[in-house]
């Protein structure tokens, strides 16, 4: 029993100091890649998340699909999925949760986190007090637990703010903006005036589902009554929910901080009145046994305070591709604003232009200008408005978060400042550790001389020669543009075989095309047209290329559109290689071409997209010369995804047995093997609502051997979904050479591996 008689004075909570070598406030995607990633390196982490789950606004509590450069696979960033532990946790939650649960989802992002021995969580604090020591430097800061009663006083020399708010960076005084710049500012031509607003609202969501009997509704008192005050109220759906309801948004014209219960309210108000409209009005059928499920109690916030950093990003970055000397992440959504006024604005939900391939994103923008031992994460990080039309979106959040989290480990090994990694070796360390992490930073590749592979001799028991993609799938009909997306050699003549059938004599266009930039792909650049005459019926064609690309980069063979012509696909897939369509994606603003008004700021350009497995075969085709990108010379290269060339090492199917041998020229001492597999970077692979028709990558390698040259096994791994393996050996052993024996993921698709790391 406690008993405690009456106090005079007024009682204190019960207050917890603790100690760090970094703190991470936000428990959002960005904040948990960047602790779980400081804490694998064995930096002692705090992470603090003012709610009662993690994932922020991809959490049950908003339920926002987390998405990136891969744009709902609607752009020509092709396998741009973010890497590293973004793509780790969508992997994991895809294995778990292909349906896409937001519940489960929570508990993906929860068990990454407990994994940690290096991470303390604390759960349900809001960070409220930040305590200076000098100008320019955070000492601790000050949060309360509402669940414990207990006061935290967390102290460290490194800290990260991923709050959405952004409330220790605003506390420490440190530069912000909260707006849009005018045009003239940054030279930004796509800059909004007040008219569009300055600001990206609040967005909330509901459930529905089906309780089997006819279920009533009466609309709280709140509710909104005329829902004709929404101007797009004809594209409610009863079918639609969750976050397919983006546009369900409000509060661009308020101080999206201050005002956010306000806001939380009128939007209330929206989700109600909207259910009771779908519900009573009568305008929808079949509707009498739906009921709510769910309907949010926090809004997704999309934009409050921008921080300024030593470089802050802007339009042209993003459009123009500009390359960076201290890149460290990418990005690749498009440039998304919204009318300020929401969702009773009359103007379209968003406005989205992309720019033609991914950009980087430079580790100056995650660093804080003003206070020497603070980093910026989420959507807070240093960008103008426009361009934070992009940055803000959770994976490319996610990749920030682990850059950051890397650079706060090497921080906290070396004693070192934020401010200290911008340039020279050490930003040379950061990046390396970052692409030996998976993070795949565009243009820049595994240094050499931190993988023993680079000093090996390297053999495959086979390696695949892409002299035909076999005639063994479905007919697919030419209504929409189709083309064979391959890694091409130079300077090279191709010829290629197809199987065609025709309802009726006509004529099907044939182009070679690429992209102006070697590592994009926008098929702009038409090398070549031919047009072939069509008889009636199934008959084989064949198309020979009298010009070649101008360097190693990917070609398009591309059919064009006849709806009278259906053309021979193939169940086989590989590594690095697919089919695309000049299709339509209206859910990013794609109806198959980007045509901007003039004096914006952005290109015109046609959309050249996958389709969704099981969709999205590859056309059959028989090619001459065969491709021969797929060599074991690509294992440590440096590459750990299709980057201009396709980078995997790739068996030929037929191969019952493939594996690769590296071996040195004297003995080695080993500590870790690290394999890098196929993760398909094409699949956007949404974290929730969408559902995955598979729960393991198909190109992942499942089961694998690895043995040591006098065949002692030292690894067998059975039934893997992680596309990244790293598997730790005893302390100094040494060999020769390994072996590494690996499976066909299933009959059609041939065993790759894009790299090997031996440390």
């Amino acid at each position: 029993m406690i008993q405690q008689a009456y106090s005079q004075e007024t009682r204190q909570n019960t207050t917890k100091e603790l100690d760090a070598d970094f703190v991470v406030i936000g428990g959002g995607v960005a904040g948990v890649c960047a602790a779980v990633t400081a804490a694998r390196k064995g930096t002692k982490t705090i992470l603090v998340q003012d709610r009662p789950v993690l994932g922020g606004n991809a959490s049950s509590e908003v339920r926002l699909w987390i998405l990136g450069a891969t744009s709902h696979m609607g752009n020509n960033n092709r396998w741009s999925r973010e890497g590293g532990v973004m793509d780790e946790i969508l992997v994991e939650n895809m294995y778990k949760n292909k349906e896409g649960n937001a519940v489960i989802f929570d508990t993906i992002l929860l068990d990454k986190v407990l994994q940690e021995e290096n991470i303390t969580l604390l759960l349900n604090t809001g960070v409220y007090e930040v305590t200076k020591a000098g100008e320019k430097t955070i000492k601790s800061v000050t949060a309360f637990n509402t669940q414990n009663s207990t006061k935290y006083i967390i102290a460290a020399p490194l800290f990260l703010d991923a709050s959405g708010d952004g409330i220790v960076a605003f506390q420490a005084g440190a530069s912000f903006r909260m707006g849009a710049e005018t045009k003239e500012e940054f030279g930004e031509l796509f800059a909004p005036d007040k008219g569009y607003g300055e600001l990206l609202g609040h967005s909330m969501y509901f459930y529905s589902k089906s309780a089997g009997e006819p279920v009533k509704y009466i609309p709280p008192s709140y509710a909104l009554q005329d829902i004709t005050e929404i101007p797009r109220y004809k594209l409610i759906s009863k079918t639609d929910m969750g976050c397919r309801f983006w546009w369900f948004e409000y509060g661009g014209r308020r101080d999206t901080i201050h005002d956010s219960e306000e806001i939380k309210y009128e939007l209330w108000k929206v989700i109600y009145g909207v259910w009771d409209h779908i519900k009573n009005s009568g305008e929808f059928e079949d509707v009498d046994d739906l009921t709510l499920e769910w309907v949010a109690t926090i809004p997704g916030k999309r934009e409050s305070r921008r921080f300024e950093g030593h470089y802050m990003m802007k339009q042209q970055d993003l459009i123009e591709q500009r390359e960076f000397e201290d890149a460290v992440a990418h990005g690749g959504w498009a440039v998304d604003l919204h009318p300020a006024d929401g969702v009773y604005s009359e103007l379209s939900g968003c406005t989205q232009w992309h720019s033609k391939g991914i950009y980087q994103i430079p580790y100056r923008a995650y660093v804080s200008k003003d206070i020497d031992n603070l980093f910026l994460g989420g959507r807070i990080i240093s960008a103008t408005h426009v361009a934070f039309g992009s940055t803000r979106v959770m994976a490319t959040a996610g990749t920030g978060g682990m850059a950051v989290g890397m650079a706060a480990a090497l921080c906290a090994a070396n004693s070192d400042k934020p401010a200290d990694l911008i340039s020279g070796a050490k930003l040379k360390e950061l990046q390396n550790e970052l692409n030996l992490a998976g993070q795949s930073i565009p243009n820049i590749k595994i240094e050499a001389d931190s993988n023993l592979v680079t000093q090996a001799k390297v053999s495959a028991s086979s390696t695949l020669q892409l002299s035909e993609i076999p005639f063994d799938g479905e007919w697919l009909n030419l209504s929409t543009s189709a083309a064979q997306l391959l890694p091409l050699k130079a300077d090279t003549q191709y010829k290629v075989k197809v199987k065609v059938k025709a309802d009726e004599a006509t004529a099907l266009e044939v182009h070679l095309r690429t992209s102006e930039k070697s590592k994009n792909y926008a098929p702009e650049v038409i090398l070549e047209s031919q047009t072939i005459d069509l008889k009636a019926g199934e008959q084989d064609i064949e198309v020979s290329f009298s010009k070649g690309l101008p360097g190693e980069q990917y070609g398009f063979v591309t059919f064009m559109s006849n709806d009278k012509v259906s053309i021979l696909q193939s169940k086989k897939r590989y590594s690095g290689v697919l089919s695309v369509f000049n299709g339509v994606n209206k859910a990013v603003s794609n109806d198959g071409a980007q045509r901007p008004p003039e004096g914006i700021g952005v290109d015109a350009f046609e959309f050249w997209i996958p389709a969704r497995r099981p969709a999205g075969h590859n056309i059959a085709m028989e090619i001459s010369p065969a491709i021969e990108s797929f060599d074991s010379a690509n294992i440590g290269n440096g590459y750990v995804r299709p980057w201009g060339e396709a980078n995997a090492w790739a068996s030929e199917l037929s191969d019952s047995n493939p594996s690769l041998t590296i071996e040195w020229s004297e003995e080695k001492s080993l500590s870790e093997i690290k394999l890098f597999m196929d993760s398909d970077y094409d699949h956007a692979m949404e974290s929730t609502l969408m559902g995955h028709p598979e729960d393991v990558v198909p190109f992942c390698v499942r089961d694998y051997v690895i043995k040591d040259l006098d065949g002692k096994v030292l690894f067998d791994i059975k039934d893997n979904y992680q596309t990244i393996n790293t598997l730790t050996l005893e302390s100094g052993y040494k060999t020769k050479g390994i072996s590494i024996e690996v499976a066909h993921p299933n009959s059609d698709v041939p065993a790759s591996l894009f790299e090997v790391v031996c440390k």
